[in-house]
Protein backbone atom coordinates (compact mmCIF):
# COMPACT_ATOMS: atom_id res chain seq x y z
CA UNK A 1 0.00 0.00 0.00
CA UNK A 2 2.95 2.59 0.83
CA UNK A 3 5.37 0.94 -1.48
CA UNK A 4 5.72 3.98 -3.62
CA UNK A 5 7.86 5.53 -0.66
CA UNK A 6 10.30 3.44 -1.80
CA UNK A 7 10.70 5.19 -5.29
CA UNK A 8 13.43 6.90 -6.42
CA UNK A 9 10.79 10.67 -6.04
CA UNK A 10 9.81 9.65 -2.75
CA UNK A 11 13.34 8.74 -1.06
CA UNK A 12 14.30 12.28 -2.15
CA UNK A 13 11.41 14.27 -1.09
CA UNK A 14 11.72 12.71 2.31
CA UNK A 15 15.81 12.79 2.76
CA UNK A 16 15.43 16.60 1.77
CA UNK A 17 12.71 17.00 4.58
CA UNK A 18 14.75 15.50 6.84
CA UNK A 19 17.67 17.92 6.20
CA UNK A 20 15.64 20.48 6.15
CA UNK A 21 14.13 20.06 9.58
CA UNK A 22 17.27 20.08 11.98
CA UNK A 23 18.40 23.01 9.61
CA UNK A 24 15.59 24.93 10.34
CA UNK A 25 15.79 24.59 13.84
CA UNK A 26 19.20 25.51 14.21
CA UNK A 27 17.95 29.06 12.01
CA UNK A 28 15.57 29.04 15.06
CA UNK A 29 17.89 29.13 17.82
CA UNK A 30 20.42 31.46 15.56
CA UNK A 31 17.72 34.08 15.86
CA UNK A 32 17.03 33.31 19.37
CA UNK A 33 20.46 33.96 20.61
CA UNK A 34 20.43 37.17 18.11
CA UNK A 35 17.76 38.45 20.71
CA UNK A 36 19.31 37.60 23.23
CA UNK A 37 22.53 39.54 22.54
CA UNK A 38 20.50 42.20 21.06
CA UNK A 39 18.61 42.47 24.61
CA UNK A 40 21.84 42.30 26.77
CA UNK A 41 23.39 45.14 24.79
CA UNK A 42 20.32 47.38 25.07
CA UNK A 43 20.35 46.89 28.86
CA UNK A 44 24.71 47.10 28.85
CA UNK A 45 24.18 50.53 26.90
CA UNK A 46 21.17 52.00 29.44
CA UNK A 47 23.21 51.14 32.78
CA UNK A 48 25.93 52.50 30.69
CA UNK A 49 24.54 55.73 29.38
CA UNK A 50 22.95 56.54 32.82
CA UNK A 51 26.32 55.54 34.77
CA UNK A 52 28.18 58.09 36.43
CA UNK A 53 30.44 60.33 34.04
CA UNK A 54 33.74 58.67 34.26
CA UNK A 55 37.32 60.40 33.20
CA UNK A 56 38.07 58.89 29.97
CA UNK A 57 41.92 58.35 30.64
CA UNK A 58 40.34 56.17 33.21
CA UNK A 59 39.24 53.22 30.33
CA UNK A 60 41.52 53.63 27.89
CA UNK A 61 45.11 54.75 26.87
CA UNK A 62 46.92 54.99 23.68
CA UNK A 63 46.78 51.82 21.48
CA UNK A 64 44.00 50.36 23.67
CA UNK A 65 40.92 49.07 22.57
CA UNK A 66 37.63 50.34 24.29
CA UNK A 67 36.55 47.47 26.26
CA UNK A 68 32.92 45.77 25.12
CA UNK A 69 31.72 46.40 28.62
CA UNK A 70 32.57 50.12 28.62
CA UNK A 71 30.89 50.91 25.04
CA UNK A 72 28.38 54.06 24.83
CA UNK A 73 29.84 54.90 28.76
CA UNK A 74 29.25 58.68 29.90
CA UNK A 75 32.77 59.98 30.04
CA UNK A 76 34.73 63.31 30.57
CA UNK A 77 38.03 64.73 29.00
CA UNK A 78 39.24 68.09 30.14
CA UNK A 79 41.76 70.24 27.80
CA UNK A 80 42.33 72.03 24.52
CA UNK A 81 40.53 71.51 21.00
CA UNK A 82 43.39 70.94 18.58
CA UNK A 83 41.74 72.47 15.48
CA UNK A 84 45.07 72.47 13.09
CA UNK A 85 44.45 68.55 12.88
CA UNK A 86 40.38 68.60 12.96
CA UNK A 87 39.26 65.87 10.48
CA UNK A 88 35.84 65.03 8.66
CA UNK A 89 34.39 61.02 8.30
CA UNK A 90 32.72 60.64 5.33
CA UNK A 91 29.04 59.74 4.48
CA UNK A 92 27.75 59.79 7.66
CA UNK A 93 23.92 60.39 7.86
CA UNK A 94 22.18 63.23 10.35
CA UNK A 95 19.78 62.92 12.66
CA UNK A 96 16.72 62.28 10.03
CA UNK A 97 17.97 59.10 8.25
CA UNK A 98 17.96 61.17 5.16
CA UNK A 99 21.06 63.41 4.54
CA UNK A 100 24.25 62.58 4.03
CA UNK A 101 27.61 64.72 5.27
CA UNK A 102 30.00 64.88 7.51
CA UNK A 103 30.91 64.18 11.37
CA UNK A 104 33.28 66.44 12.56
CA UNK A 105 36.41 65.15 14.33
CA UNK A 106 38.52 66.99 16.68
CA UNK A 107 41.10 66.28 18.80
CA UNK A 108 40.92 67.37 22.46
CA UNK A 109 44.66 67.69 23.87
CA UNK A 110 44.47 66.80 27.75
CA UNK A 111 46.59 67.52 30.28
CA UNK A 112 49.11 65.08 29.94
CA UNK A 113 49.50 66.07 26.42
CA UNK A 114 47.98 63.29 25.04
CA UNK A 115 44.70 63.46 23.07
CA UNK A 116 41.16 61.80 22.25
CA UNK A 117 39.38 62.24 19.35
CA UNK A 118 35.60 63.87 19.90
CA UNK A 119 33.06 63.58 17.80
CA UNK A 120 31.55 67.31 17.90
CA UNK A 121 28.59 66.27 15.68
CA UNK A 122 27.18 66.01 12.18
CA UNK A 123 27.20 68.99 9.16
CA UNK A 124 25.91 69.09 5.74
CA UNK A 125 28.14 67.81 2.80
CA UNK A 126 27.51 71.30 0.67
CA UNK A 127 28.02 71.02 -3.35
CA UNK A 128 31.55 69.92 -3.88
CA UNK A 129 32.34 66.57 -1.77
CA UNK A 130 36.18 67.06 -3.16
CA UNK A 131 36.82 70.08 -1.03
CA UNK A 132 37.10 71.00 2.69
CA UNK A 133 33.41 72.01 4.09
CA UNK A 134 33.02 74.83 6.46
CA UNK A 135 33.17 73.75 9.60
CA UNK A 136 32.00 75.52 12.57
CA UNK A 137 34.53 76.66 15.01
CA UNK A 138 35.50 74.46 18.08
CA UNK A 139 35.67 76.27 21.61
CA UNK A 140 39.11 77.92 22.23
CA UNK A 141 41.25 77.52 25.45
CA UNK A 142 40.02 75.06 28.20
CA UNK A 143 36.80 72.96 27.37
CA UNK A 144 35.29 69.74 29.56
CA UNK A 145 33.46 68.13 27.27
CA UNK A 146 30.90 65.08 27.92
CA UNK A 147 29.61 62.01 26.15
CA UNK A 148 29.35 58.74 25.10
CA UNK A 149 32.70 56.31 25.03
CA UNK A 150 33.35 54.79 21.35
CA UNK A 151 35.10 52.39 20.19
CA UNK A 152 37.54 52.61 17.05
CA UNK A 153 35.45 52.17 13.47
CA UNK A 154 36.96 49.41 11.68
CA UNK A 155 35.70 47.71 7.98
CA UNK A 156 34.95 44.78 9.84
CA UNK A 157 32.76 46.68 12.71
CA UNK A 158 31.11 48.99 10.26
CA UNK A 159 31.16 48.05 6.83
CA UNK A 160 33.09 51.16 6.03
CA UNK A 161 35.65 50.91 3.37
CA UNK A 162 39.32 52.86 4.42
CA UNK A 163 39.45 54.47 0.89
CA UNK A 164 42.91 56.48 0.15
CA UNK A 165 43.21 59.11 -1.95
CA UNK A 166 40.91 61.00 0.08
CA UNK A 167 41.19 64.98 -0.08
CA UNK A 168 43.03 66.71 2.71
CA UNK A 169 41.68 66.40 6.34
CA UNK A 170 39.04 63.55 5.04
CA UNK A 171 38.79 60.67 6.85
CA UNK A 172 36.44 57.38 6.58
CA UNK A 173 37.05 55.21 9.31
CA UNK A 174 36.85 57.43 12.75
CA UNK A 175 39.52 55.66 14.43
CA UNK A 176 42.20 56.92 16.75
CA UNK A 177 45.16 54.95 15.28
CA UNK A 178 44.76 56.33 11.76
CA UNK A 179 44.31 59.94 13.12
CA UNK A 180 47.32 59.52 15.04
CA UNK A 181 49.65 59.21 11.77
CA UNK A 182 48.68 63.07 11.24
CA UNK A 183 49.01 63.74 15.02
CA UNK A 184 52.18 65.37 16.25
CA UNK A 185 53.68 62.96 18.33
CA UNK A 186 53.01 63.85 22.02
CA UNK A 187 49.41 64.05 21.24
CA UNK A 188 49.02 60.38 20.54
CA UNK A 189 45.66 59.58 21.40
CA UNK A 190 43.73 57.06 23.47
CA UNK A 191 41.63 54.64 22.05
CA UNK A 192 38.37 55.11 20.86
CA UNK A 193 36.30 58.46 20.37
CA UNK A 194 34.09 60.40 22.25
CA UNK A 195 30.30 61.36 20.97
CA UNK A 196 30.20 64.89 22.27
CA UNK A 197 26.96 65.69 24.47
CA UNK A 198 27.84 68.74 26.24
CA UNK A 199 30.23 70.94 26.62
CA UNK A 200 31.61 73.27 29.44
CA UNK A 201 31.55 76.41 29.35
CA UNK A 202 28.78 76.31 26.36
CA UNK A 203 30.11 77.34 23.66
CA UNK A 204 28.62 80.23 21.47
CA UNK A 205 27.90 80.47 17.58
CA UNK A 206 26.66 77.62 15.14
CA UNK A 207 28.13 73.69 16.38
CA UNK A 208 27.81 70.47 14.35
CA UNK A 209 24.70 68.86 15.21
CA UNK A 210 24.60 66.52 17.94
CA UNK A 211 24.65 62.36 17.05
CA UNK A 212 21.74 61.07 18.74
CA UNK A 213 21.30 58.63 21.82
CA UNK A 214 21.67 54.81 20.51
CA UNK A 215 18.37 52.85 19.80
CA UNK A 216 18.42 50.76 23.31
CA UNK A 217 14.97 50.06 23.26
CA UNK A 218 14.05 48.30 20.31
CA UNK A 219 14.67 44.68 20.16
CA UNK A 220 13.73 43.82 16.92
CA UNK A 221 12.29 40.76 14.90
CA UNK A 222 14.93 38.22 15.99
CA UNK A 223 12.40 36.06 18.51
CA UNK A 224 9.58 36.58 15.81
CA UNK A 225 11.91 35.09 13.19
CA UNK A 226 13.40 32.54 15.77
CA UNK A 227 9.35 31.51 16.03
CA UNK A 228 8.56 31.28 12.40
CA UNK A 229 11.37 28.63 11.68
CA UNK A 230 10.46 26.49 14.09
CA UNK A 231 6.89 26.57 13.36
CA UNK A 232 8.15 25.91 9.75
CA UNK A 233 10.31 22.88 11.22
CA UNK A 234 6.78 21.56 12.28
CA UNK A 235 5.17 21.72 9.09
CA UNK A 236 7.99 19.72 7.28
CA UNK A 237 6.20 15.97 8.82
CA UNK A 238 2.53 17.83 8.61
CA UNK A 239 3.29 18.11 5.08
CA UNK A 240 4.83 15.35 4.31
CA UNK A 241 2.42 13.38 5.71
CA UNK A 242 -0.42 14.75 3.71
CA UNK A 243 1.35 14.50 0.75
CA UNK A 244 1.78 11.02 1.06
CA UNK A 245 -1.55 10.39 2.40
CA UNK A 246 -2.98 12.21 -1.01
CA UNK A 247 -0.72 9.95 -2.99
CA UNK A 248 -1.76 6.98 -1.44
CA UNK A 249 -5.77 8.36 -2.32
CA UNK A 250 -4.54 9.00 -5.73
CA UNK A 251 -3.46 5.51 -6.18
CA UNK A 252 -5.92 3.69 -4.56
CA UNK A 253 -8.38 5.76 -6.85
CA UNK A 254 -5.97 4.95 -10.02
CA UNK A 255 -6.20 1.06 -9.21
CA UNK A 256 -9.96 1.13 -8.76
CA UNK A 257 -10.74 3.26 -11.67
CA UNK A 258 -8.46 0.39 -13.80
CA UNK A 259 -10.61 -2.62 -12.31
CA UNK A 260 -13.83 -0.99 -13.02
CA UNK A 261 -12.80 -0.60 -16.35
CA UNK A 262 -11.64 -4.21 -16.85
CA UNK A 263 -14.68 -5.46 -15.30
CA UNK A 264 -16.91 -3.41 -17.40
CA UNK A 265 -15.14 -4.94 -20.58
CA UNK A 266 -15.19 -8.16 -19.66
CA UNK A 267 -18.97 -8.47 -19.16
CA UNK A 268 -20.13 -8.04 -22.45
CA UNK A 269 -17.40 -11.07 -23.65
CA UNK A 270 -18.60 -12.93 -21.43
CA UNK A 271 -22.11 -12.17 -22.55
CA UNK A 272 -20.93 -12.61 -26.41
CA UNK A 273 -19.85 -16.18 -25.56
CA UNK A 274 -22.84 -17.27 -23.40
CA UNK A 275 -25.45 -16.05 -26.34
CA UNK A 276 -26.45 -19.00 -28.88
Amino acid sequence: MYRFLLSRQWVILTLIALLLMPAMVELGFWQMHRHERRVASNHLIADNLGAKPAPVESLTAPGAAVPKREVYRTVTATGRYDTAHEVVARQRTAADGDSIGYHVITPLVLADGRSVLVNRGWIPAGTDLTKLPKVPAAPSGDVTVTGRLRPDETTATTGIRNKGGLPDRMIMLINSALVAEELPAAERPVGGYIELETTSPKPSGRQPELIPDPDHSSIGMHMGYAIQWWLFTAMVPVGWVILVRRERRERLAARDAAAREAGGTAEPVAAAVASP
